[in-house]
C-alpha cells in the first residue's frame, strides 16, 4: 500500500520541479507583499475565527497585551497591570499616549464595550466562549444576564479591570487575542455592522485600512497616530491571499510577493534546493483533524470512526504528502503545551498497518458495512488548497482499502469554515485549529457541548463537559492537568475528531525581509519587520 501511494505522489511532486528561479523584481523598502492563507470572512474583530484574519488583525489592532516577532507577550495598549494575590482581579493601566487612527483616545471604556460586544448574544460571536473565564461572561453570552453585570470596568479613562470567575493560568496570553481587542464606538454607532468597510474602519494598532480587492489583496497603511509610528519602517503592507501555492511560489520567484506563510508540501524538497534557508520550518501549537458529522448515519457509531481513523497513514500523510512539514498526530493537544503533560494518545500506534487494517474491517463489519454487507459511501469536504488536495487523495486511497468510496468537495477558506459553522450537512471535513494561547483548555473547549460555532458535528458527552468544568474551577496546576488528561482521554477514544496530523509552519522569507523569527505563536507583527 505504501508504494502505491508513493508512486501517487510522484506524479503530484513533479509539478514543483520545472519551476525556474527567476530574478526578483526591484522593490522599494517600504512596501511588503505578504502572502496570507486566505481571504478574510470578516475584519470585525468579535466574529472573526481564522489563522488567516488573525495575522490582519495583528496590524490593525492592539489588545491590552500584544506579541513581539518572537512570539513572546509584550505590553500592548496597556503599559503596565498588576494582579490581586487571589489571581481573581488584574487591573491593567493604558498609555496615556495610546490613539485612534482617526486619532481620537484610546481609553479604558473601548475595552469594556468591546468585551461586552463580543459576549452580548445579539453579536453571535463565534469566539465568545474562550473568555468565560471572566465573570459573569457565560450568563450575559447565554442571555441570562445584562451587559453591565460583565466582571469588566473603567473606574477612570486609562484604567481597566477584569475579574475572574476562577483564576486561570492563560489570562495574560487571551488579552493578544483578537477576542479581547477594542471597537471603535462611533464608527459602529455610525455604521453598525459595516463599520468594517475600507474608509470607516478606524482601528488602534499600528496599521489602518486602506484598501480591500476580494481574491487580490488587502492594503494596510501605517497608523500616523499610533505611538511608535516613526519608528515602524514599512510604511504599507499588502495581505495577498494564497491558495494556490504553486501559483504562489512563481510569484515569490519572481519577486511579487515578500514572504509566503504556506507551501506547497509536496514541492519541499525543490524548494529547499532552489531557495535555502529562505524556507523556514518550525513547530507550531496547530492541529489538523476530521471533523465527524455524529448527528448522522453512520457517523454516529464510535465503531465507523475508528475504522475510518485505524487505516489512516499518518506518518505518511507527514512525510511523503506533506514533506515532513506536519506531524502525525496521535492526540489531540498537540505537544509543547503549557499547564500539561504528554497528551492521552489513539490506540494502535504501536500496531502494524496491515494489522490496523485488519482491525478496521472488523469494526466495520460489526456495524453493518463491508464485503456482502451495506456498501460505505462518505463525503469529504475541505478548504482549497495544494497541500489540502493531495492530504484528501491520499485519505480516499487509504479509505478505499476497507472498501469505502469518497466523495471529494472542496471550497475556498471563506466558505468552507462558513458552512461549517453554520450547521451545513456534512460526514467529514477538515478542520485546522492554532492554539489562542498555550493551554490545553483551548483545544478541548471547541468540542464542548453548545459550542457550535467550532463543535460543528454537535458532538456532546457529559462526561467530558463536567470534566471541563471542573478544571475550570482547579486551582492546583497539576490537578487540573489531570482533569483536562481525562477529557482529552474521551475524545481520541471517541473521536468526534480524527486527530491526523499537527503543524509546522512553513514559510518563504525573501532575503530582503528581516524581522521574522520562527515561533510556536507563529507570529510576525509587521511593525517588528524591515526591507532592504
Amino acid at each position: 500500500m505504501t508504494i502505491a501511494r508513493r508512486s501517487w505522489l510522484k506524479g503530484s511532486a513533479a509539478l514543483g520541479l520545472g519551476l525556474s528561479l527567476i530574478q526578483p523584481a526591484r522593490a522599494d523598502t517600504k512596501n511588503y507583499r505578504r502572502g496570507n492563507d486566505a481571504d478574510p470572512e470578516t475584519l470585525d474583530p468579535h466574529k472573526t475565527s481564522t489563522v488567516a484574519e488573525a495575522h490582519i488583525l495583528r496590524d490593525l489592532y492592539e489588545g491590552l497585551l500584544t506579541y513581539d516577532n518572537f512570539g513572546k507577550i509584550i505590553p500592548g495598549a496597556a503599559e503596565s497591570w498588576t494582579v490581586s494575590g487571589d489571581r481573581l482581579t488584574y487591573t491593567f493601566t493604558l498609555r496615556a499616549d495610546g490613539r485612534w487612527s482617526n486619532g481620537d483616545a484610546v481609553t479604558a471604556e473601548d475595552f469594556v464595550f468591546g468585551l461586552r460586544r463580543i459576549l452580548d448574544p445579539k453579536t453571535a460571536a463565534k469566539y465568545a466562549e474562550v473568555l468565560y473565564p471572566i465573570r459573569g461572561a457565560a450568563a450575559l453570552n447565554r442571555g441570562e444576564a445584562a451587559p453591565d453585570t460583565l466582571g469588566v470596568t473603567a473606574p477612570d479613562s486609562r484604567t481597566v479591570v477584569i475579574a475572574l470567575a476562577e483564576p486561570v493560568p492563560y489570562l495574560l496570553e487571551l488579552l493578544t487575542h483578537q477576542t479581547s481587542l477594542p471597537v471603535h464606538r462611533p464608527s459602529i454607532a455610525q455604521y453598525g455592522d459595516a463599520f468594517t468597510r475600507p474608509g470607516r474602519l478606524v482601528s488602534n494598532g499600528p496599521y489602518a485600512l486602506v484598501d480591500m480587492v476580494p481574491n487580490d489583496r488587502i492594503t494596510l497603511t501605517k497608523n500616523p497616530h499610533f505611538r511608535d509610528a516613526a519608528a515602524i519602517p514599512i510604511e504599507t503592507v499588502a495581505f495577498i491571499p494564497t491558495p494556490d501555492l504553486s501559483a504562489a511560489v512563481r510569484r515569490y520567484a519572481a519577486g511579487e510577493i515578500d514572504s509566503l506563510s504556506d507551501l506547497p508540501a509536496d514541492q519541499m524538497v525543490s524548494l529547499r534546493r532552489r531557495f535555502g534557508d529562505q524556507v523556514q520550518l518550525s513547530p507550531v501549537l496547530g492541529l489538523m483533524a476530521i471533523a465527524v458529522n455524529v448527528r448522522k448515519k453512520p457517523f454516529d457509531d464510535v465503531r465507523v470512526r475508528r475504522a475510518l481513523s485505524l487505516v489512516i497513514d499518518r506518518e505518511f500523510l507527514a512525510q511523503a504528502v506533506w514533506g515532513e512539514t506536519m506531524g502525525p498526530a496521535y492526540s489531540l493537544c498537540p505537544p509543547g503545551l503549557d499547564n500539561y503533560r504528554d497528551p492521552p494518545e489513539l490506540p494502535g500506534r504501536e500496531i502494524l498497518p496491515i494489522d490496523r487494517e485488519e482491525q478496521a474491517r472488523a469494526l466495520l463489519s460489526e456495524a453493518g458495512y463491508g464485503p456482502g454487507k451495506t456498501p460505505l459511501t462518505v463525503e469529504y469536504r475541505f478548504n482549497t488548497t495544494d497541500n489540502n488536495r493531495n492530504t484528501a487523495v491520499a485519505l480516499a486511497d487509504m479509505w478505499r482499502g476497507l472498501g469505502i468510496a469518497t466523495r471529494l468537495v472542496n471550497t475556498d477558506a471563506k466558505t468552507h469554515f462558513a458552512y461549517l459553522r453554520d450547521g451545513g450537512d456534512f460526514d467529514l471535513a477538515r478542520y485546522s485549529w492554532y492554539a489562542d494561547y498555550a493551554d490545553p483548555q483551548n483545544f478541548l473547549f471547541l468540542l464542548k457541548t453548545g459550542n457550535d460555532g467550532f463543535n460543528t458535528g454537535k458532538w456532546s458527552s457529559p462526561a467530558f463537559d463536567g470534566l471541563l468544568e471542573q478544571a475550570a474551577s482547579e486551582r492546583d496546576v497539576a490537578k487540573r492537568a489531570g482533569l483536562l488528561f481525562e477529557a482529552e482521554s474521551i475524545v481520541v477514544n471517541e473521536l468526534p475528531w480524527i486527530p491526523v496530523l499537527h503543524f509546522r509552519s512553513k514559510a518563504l522569507v525573501s532575503p530582503r525581509l528581516h524581522g521574522i523569527h520562527p515561533n510556536l505563536r507563529n507570529v510576525a507583527p509587521t511593525r517588528f519587520l524591515a526591507l532592504s
